[in-house]
C-alpha cells in the first residue's frame, strides 16, 4: 500500500473533539499513514473561555498541539476535518481555518485530496448530519474526493451516522464506541487515499 500523508484538523472547545481527533490519529497512524495532529486557532474572547471552566481547562491542556496552517493541507493526502456543531453548522473556528484556503484552491491544490468529517452536539438531533453536510459543500468547492464512513463497519451499526462519527456530548465524553468509530473512519480514509496514490503511480 502507498504511503501516505493525513492531517487531522479540528476545533474543540471543551475537549470532545479532541478526544475524536486524537483517536482518529491514532487509527490513520495504525492504518500506516504519516500523521498531523492540529487544532484551529481559537477566537473567542477569553471572557467568554473563562466563564466555563472546561473550556479555559481544555485550552490550558493542548496548549502544546499546534495550530493548524495551510501547509499541513498542502502536505497531506488525505483530511480529516472534526468540529463541534455550531447552530447546525461548521464552528467559527474552523470555519476562520477554512476561509484562509483560497489561494490554495485557485491553484488547484486542494483537488483530489480525500476528506471527511467528524461531530459533537450538545444533544441527540442536535445537528450532526447537517453540519458535516455543510463541510461537504467546503469539499465539493475543492474538488476533493469525500469518504464517508458510511456501513463499512459493524462499530457504524451501534454509531448508526453513515456521513461520519459523531457524539451526543450531554451524555459526558466520547465512548469506547465512538472512539472505535472514529479509528474506523481515518483507516478508511487511509486505506481510500493509499489506493488512489497506488493507481496514480502505476
Amino acid at each position: 500500500m502507498a504511503s501516505v500523508n493525513v492531517s487531522v484538523i479540528y476545533y474543540s472547545a471543551t475537549g470532545n473533539l479532541h478526544t475524536m481527533a486524537l483517536a482518529a490519529a491514532e487509527g490513520a497512524e495504525k492504518a500506516g499513514a504519516a500523521v498531523r495532529l492540529r487544532k484551529v486557532r481559537e477566537l473567542a474572547p477569553p471572557e467568554a473561555i473563562g466563564s466555563v471552566p472546561a473550556w479555559s481547562r481544555h485550552l490550558k491542556d493542548t496548549a502544546g498541539i499546534e495550530e493548524a496552517a495551510l501547509d499541513d493541507l498542502s502536505w497531506a493526502d488525505a483530511v480529516l476535518f472534526g468540529t463541534p456543531t455550531r447552530f447546525g453548522n461548521v464552528s467559527s473556528q474552523l470555519k476562520a481555518f477554512i476561509d484562509t484556503t483560497g489561494a490554495l484552491w485557485q491553484t488547484g491544490a486542494l483537488a483530489d485530496k480525500v476528506v471527511s468529517a467528524f461531530t459533537a452536539t450538545g444533544t441527540a438531533h442536535g445537528g450532526q448530519e447537517s453540519t458535516i453536510l455543510a463541510l461537504s459543500n467546503t469539499f465539493y468547492h475543492w474538488g476533493c474526493i469525500i469518504v464517508p464512513p458510511g456501513y463499512t463497519d459493524p462499530v457504524r451499526s451501534q454509531r448508526g451516522n453513515p456521513y461520519g462519527t459523531s457524539h451526543v456530548a450531554d451524555a459526558g465524553g466520547p465512548t469506547e464506541t465512538v472512539l472505535q468509530a472514529a479509528r474506523h473512519q481515518a483507516r478508511r480514509v487511509t486505506r481510500t487515499a493509499a489506493a488512489l496514490k497506488a493507481g496514480r503511480a502505476a
